[in-house]
């Protein structure tokens, strides 16, 4: 009976059983020790990723909660009223910002050093202080550094809210300044209960002085104030912001805006300057193409906060859809342009053309008569017709010509063609020659036609359409007199939209010879230059043709307004014998035309739907689960080879969290609560994970935490702060909310954890003992390399050499400073090491 228990207690006693809190949850006695650590590793990568997903819904909840506002009245002289409805966010976005987003990017780490604390009977442990302090350095000097080496060459990002970041740096290194204090000096390898209880008062403190600083109750002096902005706007010219510093201080954030008037929607009138801006840039694109680019345009110029690019990071890395729209590679030449337009203030119409070919954007190829009509002399005996093809030209395509008989015969007065031609790739144009019988007898003027289509047989009638000219009327001429020449009507109207007015001249009486006409435009109520591009200039009308058309741009200002017009006067021919008929003036109106309006009505609404299903809240437990089950919420077309990788890694955690509540229910707040139950189940899982695979490979938990963990849990602030520093014109959102998370993490991760077992323990009569060997020392090696990092920045700020900013400049000094500060985390892990197994003693 005895050897039967000593059997099955050693069955239950083998390597690192005993680590974990919750695993294993089998009997691992049989397995080998590699076997384990594999599995637990790989385990330990897959849990990161669920941490990141819950984490994102978590903070969903957290954007949803803090972006409720309210409806206040505000006196306004504009008004009949006297007031104007005003909607003000009901969190303050410092508060917000320092409490519900820093515990929604922190949770992990947070909930971490709680629940182990808790699990070791309120005793200490190693994994949750270890993280937290790993995390702050991996935040600071990777993140920091992998930022700087990121932003495009010759591109710049400073911190703007220079006052507020250097407030946050301060409370970081105070907050790990404090930590070695009481770890190290006050009270050597113990946490009293005053220690823990003013450790965890510094967090309320902290959100109160920003509260304050936010508030402007303590604002520098107005003429000091003064001074100091402009310098900074001087600085911020020569380094090309057109932002005044002011404007991205917390006490001149606006949280407000007029009701009715939605975030990210889009109105008509900016519907219609996005829609000039993109026909300015190129002419030819389709209203699909419109959308897509007037989309990420408009999600581009949406203010983003650091949680929008913390969740869009998660999104990507999971294979969900993404918070930015992408625009596909045909129309991404396009976009780079709209945004170059916008950096330079001005595009050259002529320059972006060469930018950007024509068979890149057009989808199909357009074939047609390069004439609606001709005439030719029946002594001449033949008559060329030329056929041109533009839009798409890398492709094959294969048409088909034809003659029809009209008051013209054929075998009588002409010999009919019937054939089929082929446009070769980047083939642009083809002649043929059409046979005219020349007989003795008198005749009237005869005409027939020819008609082009396509080979309804061949594969590449699907890749081309017929143009406007698809049949060309031919005129048999029997006299020798050059002709007369007058506009087809007295007046004429064109919709704005058309982009220019073509106006018919004809030729009648004769066709014979090369003839010249000036003409020259004359304003009404269109304004030469502003409505359309007039003045005077020449048409000619070669042999044997009968109608040209005078083309005239006008100017789509995408505006509503009234209808315009300008009249255009045939002045002189060159021609001796030639002549002006009778009409030879015609008023040109423009009016502003419904389908335009349509157009525009169309695109706000495809727009805005796109914009509504870019928001970071899902509305119901459907759309959550269709975005679980689906690679890239459904949108194949958009879903990258990564997407599909991740969405097969991630899909078992994202089909079980699509069980949460949706941010959408009770105002967010079920949605927080239940998300924050289950990081606190996952953080536990991850903690017995780590614990144990440090164990079977026989890495410290200090070691463990500061490296495996510490990353594993920062990784997606890693990947939104490289968003940030990309799409932001400044650092703000990269690295300019590292230090206020790290300071947070120390308040609120260590404090409250160290409050309840300090009180726990004092109700036991035993003290709250904190091994301060390790842990002190990673605290001051920690700090030591902050204030060398920090110092760096201030550096980079001011001197010329880094382009006077924290992020970006030169190649050279980039790359040096990005890797600088990615060796002084090396550095930091390093001496970490070195201590915690022995190959230094710290003096304390």
């Amino acid at each position: 009976m005895e050897n039967n228990n000593s059997c099955f207690a050693e069955l239950n006693n083998y390597t690192c059983s005993d680590v974990g809190l919750l695993l294993p949850l089998v009997n691992e006695y049989t397995w080998s020790v590699w076997t384990r650590a594999t599995i637990y590793f790989v385990g330990l990568l897959w849990c990161f990723l669920g941490v990141a997903i819950i984490a994102d819904i978590f903070m969903c909840s957290i954007e949803k909660i803090t972006s409720h506002t309210r409806t206040i009245k505000v006196a306004s002289e504009e008004t009949e009223t006297g007031y104007e409805e005003v909607e003000v966010k009901v969190w303050n976005d410092t508060v917000a910002n320092l409490t519900l987003m820093a515990l929604g990017s922190s949770a992990p780490e947070i909930l971490l050093a709680c629940i182990e604390t808790v699990g070791n009977d309120f005793q200490a442990g190693e994994l949750g202080p270890g993280t937290i302090v790993g995390s702050a350095a991996f935040n600071l000097f990777c993140i920091t550094s992998f930022c700087v080496v990121v932003i495009p060459t010759g591109e710049v990002r400073r911190i703007a809210a220079f006052r507020v970041f250097a407030l946050t740096a301060v409370f970081s290194l105070f907050a790990y300044v404090w930590l070695a204090v009481i770890l190290l000096l006050i009270s050597p390898d113990e946490v009293e209960i005053w220690e823990a209880v003013l450790t965890f008062v510094f967090f309320p403190l902290l959100v109160s002085v920003a509260y304050v600083v936010d508030k402007h109750c303590y604002r520098p002096k107005a003429s000091k104030d003064k001074v100091n902005v402009e310098d900074n706007e001087e600085e911020d010219k020569e380094l090309g912001y057109s932002n005044k510093l002011t404007n991205f201080l917390p006490w001149n954030k606006k949280s407000k805006k007029k009701k009715g008037r939605e975030v990210g929607k889009v109105d008509e009138d900016r519907m219609r300057a996005l829609i000039k801006e993109l026909r300015e840039i190129h002419p030819n694109l389709s209203e699909e193409d419109l959308v897509q680019l007037a989309t990420a345009r408009l999600a581009e110029e949406q203010p983003h906060d650091r949680l929008w690019y913390r969740i869009n990071a998660v999104k990507q890395m999971a294979g969900n859809p993404k918070l930015n729209p992408q625009v596909n590679n045909r129309l991404a030449k396009v976009f780079d342009c709209l945004k170059k337009k916008e950096l330079s203030g001005k595009l050259e119409v002529a320059e972006t053309a060469s930018m950007i070919e024509m068979s890149d954007t057009w989808k199909k190829s357009v074939v047609e008569f390069t004439a609606a009509q001709s005439a030719i002399l029946e002594r001449d005996q033949k008559v060329q017709v030329t056929v041109r093809r533009f839009g798409k030209l890398n492709c094959q395509i294969v048409c088909r010509i034809e003659t029809i008989d009209g008051t013209a015969e054929a075998q009588k007065d002409y010999i009919p063609l019937k054939e089929t031609f082929v446009f070769e790739e980047d083939e642009k144009e083809k002649t043929f020659d059409i046979a005219i019988i020349d007989d003795n007898d008198w005749e009237p003027d005869e005409v027939f036609f020819v008609k082009l289509s396509l080979d309804p047989d061949h594969e590449s009638s699907e890749a081309a359409v017929i143009g406007k000219r698809a049949i060309q009327e031919i005129t048999i001429l029997n006299d020798d007199d050059p002709g007369t020449f007058e506009f087809e009507k007295p007046s004429i109207l064109f919709k704005e939209s058309e982009g220019k007015a073509q106006i018919p001249v004809i030729r009648s009486n004769g066709a014979d010879g090369r003839v010249t006409l000036t003409w020259k435009t004359e304003d009404l109520t269109a304004i030469c230059g502003r409505d359309y591009v007039g003045g005077e200039g020449t048409i000619t009308f070669e042999h044997g043709e009968t109608t040209k058309m005078l083309d005239i741009p006008i100017v789509d200002d995408q505006e509503k307004e009234k209808d315009e017009s300008f009249k255009v006067e045939l002045c002189d021919v060159d021609c001796p014998g030639a002549k002006l008929g009778r009409i030879r003036k015609t008023i040109v109106s423009v009016v502003d035309d419904d389908e335009f309006n349509n157009m525009v009505n169309r695109m706000m609404i495809k727009v805005n739907v796109n914009m509504d299903a870019m928001r970071v809240d899902t509305s119901t437990w459907s759309d959550q689960f269709r975005n679980a089950m689906n690679v890239n919420g459904g949108d194949i077309e958009g879903a990258t080879n990564m997407d599909y990788v991740m969405h097969f890694l991630t899909f078992g955690w994202k089909l079980l969290f699509a069980f949460v509540p949706p941010p959408s229910l009770l105002g967010g707040w079920l949605s927080f609560f239940t998300s924050l139950a289950v990081i606190g189940v996952l953080t536990a899982i991850v903690g017995d994970l780590a614990g144990i695979f440090g164990c079977l490979v026989g890495l410290r938990d200090t070691i463990t935490s500061i490296t495996f963990v510490a990353m594993g849990t920062s990784l997606p602030d890693l990947f939104a702060s490289k968003q940030a520093a990309t799409m932001e014109k400044t650092a703000d959102n990269s690295i300019g909310n590292v230090t206020g998370s790290n300071s947070v993490n120390v308040f609120l991760g260590l404090g409250l954890p160290w409050l309840m077992a300090a009180v726990y323990q004092r109700s036991k009569g035993n003290r709250f003992m904190v091994k301060s060997g390790d842990l002190g020392f990673t605290v001051v090696v920690f700090i030591v390399s902050a204030i060398v990092c920090l110092g760096f920045l201030v550096i980079r700020r001011y001197s010329k050499v880094f382009g006077r900013a924290e992020l970006g400049g030169p190649t050279v000094p980039k790359l040096i400073s990005g890797l600088f500060l990615f060796l002084l985390w090396i550095v930091y892990i390093a001496m970490s090491v070195a201590q915690v197994y022995g190959y230094i003693k710290a003096p304390f």
